[in-house]
């Protein structure tokens, strides 16, 4: 009877507690109890009545206003609840990549994950600069008087030049139509988009990587075993046959990769099998090197041509629109094959573990692609900018389109002969081969590679993220088809969930600061076109800018916007210490997250003495329970 008593009077303290909680911090403590979903349910009811016993009290004593403003309250909060609710229904391709990591791992569904994201992220840039850059330009457009033939789809010439795909089209006058109304000046709108454009896309990065880095490395369920996925990781609110399947599928892989990483044999080889070894990855890093060396001289010295080709007879026939096809099509044939002999290669070295592998052939395609796209960079800025070309800026935005358009049409066919023709050999010809596997260093890479390039085309072609948008949209689904059709899962079971990390940081660097230098270098040294564009007659881009500041020296309300370009936005100074105050950030987070780390550890050490503790008592209990019923026993 005490017993009872006590335990009824710990309950009744709970709930009073938990009644004088907030809503969140009350949902946060029910949650966290370690008790089965029916005792949740009761103790939650239990708050509720009591809170409404507390509010009926208290209505009586407020007014009449405070009651409508606390109801208005509730119903907005539940309104709330029910659009996140609908809104988490209506995630893009939520129930696929569910589907995908049930079936596949995490390592596969990591490359779904990344595209989806990648998609979000060009659906932002294409809203960014149709808003800001292209309706404008919609307003003062003059009529297209070029005919179109139907091959400009893929050459990205002719009747496209006169269309606002292209940075030459844009005026660089200020638009107005209403007379002694307001204007919209085209150079400041084009070039403070691009600007302030790609600082959100730097801040999105960061925080991106941040936020994946502390849910892959730091967060608490990665010390919290095996046994808490198995027992307490069960969502009893899932009651759907198929969705019970689907989570029993996932929770598998994720527990089998859980125990490939516990049980990773360690290979004890001899002294020779550690020279046979280095030596294979010797000549394999030295002919990867040889190879991205070879593609890189081969790439330059077709663009030579091409531009030679274009300049001298440039011509709006089929002969000399199918003649520009030459160099996209080379520098897509280089990008697909080279990656499947780097993934021989992977094979060939037998390394320990898939992880190995597969970063491995990340590094060798990232080594590729973006030697490639350098090469590619140089002949824009170096060779077609001093061209004789009337506007050397449309010339690099057709070919960066021509890349992209290329590279998506390759990365179709890559699903089709690579994957499809593959799973035809495996299953017919050679069985022994099987299935084939997904490959997710080469996919990712292309991913990569295609997002550098719309980068680097936005500021000739503002219009890009628009086409990659669509691109990417059928890639997923084509992949998709391809990988349920055509792929077996992991032989190696692995867990992966570093990887989205690493795809990031990859997208980060070298990719996202690689393009920056060439914006730079675009918008600080280079001389615009002088009959095309919207800084024609400039010395360079960012000339408008200049400009402009001197203009608001003239406007008293203006010369705080002054005194921030002069003082901030142009000094050394400033920049410098910037960079020590984000060097001095960087230093304490990471402090902090080595902190959480150690605490997250000894967390998890107490929370297993005190399971052991209560286990002790419980068999104690048990046995005196077993005593009583059977006192002959001994």
């Amino acid at each position: 009877k005490i017993w009872i008593f006590h335990g009824f009077y710990a309950e009744e303290k709970l709930v009073g507690n938990l009644a004088s909680m907030s809503t969140s911090e009350r949902i946060k403590a029910i949650q966290k109890m370690p008790e089965t979903m029916k005792k949740k349910r009761e103790i939650r009811n239990k708050v509720l009545k009591e809170i409404t016993k507390k509010s009926r009290h208290h209505s009586t004593q407020l007014p009449c206003c405070t009651q409508c403003l606390q109801g208005t309250v509730v119903s907005f909060r539940r309104f709330g609840n029910s659009l996140s609710e609908y809104f988490h229904l209506l995630q893009l391709w939520h129930k696929t990549l569910k589907i995908i990591g049930a079936k596949f791992g995490t390592s596969v569904l990591s490359y779904f994950i990344f595209l989806k994201w990648l998609l979000t992220f060009n659906i932002f840039s294409f809203l960014i600069n149709f808003s800001f850059i292209t309706i404008p330009q919609f307003v003062a457009a003059e009529p297209n008087n070029l005919s179109f033939m139907g091959l400009e789809l893929f050459t990205g010439a002719g009747y496209f030049q006169q269309t606002v795909l292209y940075y030459g089209f844009y005026t660089n006058a200020t638009i107005s139509k209403i007379e002694n109304g307001p204007s919209y000046n085209m150079q400041l709108a084009y070039i403070f988009t691009i600007g302030i454009y790609f600082v959100i896309c730097f801040l999105i990065l960061l925080f991106s990587m941040a936020k994946s880095f502390c849910r892959n490395f730091i967060n608490p369920q990665t010390y919290s075993g095996n046994a808490s996925k198995l027992l307490c990781t069960w969502d009893f609110n899932v009651t759907n046959e198929k969705a019970v399947t689907l989570k029993q599928k996932n929770l598998s892989t994720q527990i089998k990769e859980d125990l490939t990483e516990v049980n990773r044999e360690v290979l004890n080889l001899t002294v020779t099998e550690r020279v046979v070894h280095i030596v294979i990855h010797l000549v394999s890093w030295l002919t990867s090197l040889g190879t991205a060396i070879a593609a890189c001289a081969g790439v330059y010295f077709l663009s030579i041509n091409n531009l030679k080709l274009f300049v001298k007879g440039h011509k709006n026939d089929l002969e000399s629109q199918a003649a520009m096809l030459v160099l996209p099509i080379v520098t897509s044939l280089l990008n697909t094959l080279i990656p499947f002999f780097y993934s021989w290669l992977g094979h060939l070295e037998s390394f320990q573990t898939p992880g190995h592998q597969i970063y491995v052939t990340i590094t060798r395609n990232i080594v590729l692609k973006i030697s490639i796209v350098g090469i590619l960079c140089y002949y824009w800025l170096n060779i077609v900018a001093a061209s004789e070309s009337q506007c050397w800026e449309t010339l690099v935005g057709q070919d960066i389109y021509r890349l992209v358009l290329v590279d998506f049409i390759f990365c179709l066919l890559g699903s089709l002969f690579g994957e499809f023709l593959r799973r035809i050999i495996g299953t017919t010809v050679c069985v022994s081969l099987g299935l084939p596997e997904f490959d997710i260093g080469r996919n990712v890479l292309d991913l990569i590679y295609a997002q550098t390039l719309t980068w680097i085309g936005i500021l000739f072609s503002p219009l890009l993220p628009g086409i990659q948008m669509i691109s990417f949209s059928i890639v997923f689904y084509v992949k998709k088809v391809s990988l349920m059709m055509n792929c077996q899962p992991p032989r190696k079971v692995w867990r992966t969930a570093q990887m989205t990390t690493s795809f990031m940081f990859l997208l980060f660097f070298p990719s996202f600061l690689g393009v920056l230098s060439v914006i730079g270098v675009t918008v600080w040294r280079l001389k615009p076109s002088a009959e095309c564009g919207p800084f024609r007659g400039l010395s360079s881009m960012y000339a408008a800018v200049s400009e402009w500041i001197k203009i608001l020296e003239n406007y008293t309300a203006s010369k705080w916007v002054v005194w921030i370009y002069h003082n901030l936005i142009t000094s050394e100074l400033f920049f410098f210490i910037l960079s020590i105050l984000v060097l001095i950030i960087t230093y304490l987070y990471w402090q902090i997250i080595e902190g959480r780390k150690t605490m997250t550890k000894l967390l998890h050490k107490q929370i297993i003495n005190e399971g052991k503790d209560k286990m002790f008592l419980l068999e104690k209990l048990r046995a005196l329970q077993r005593a009583k019923q059977n006192p002959s026993a001994p």
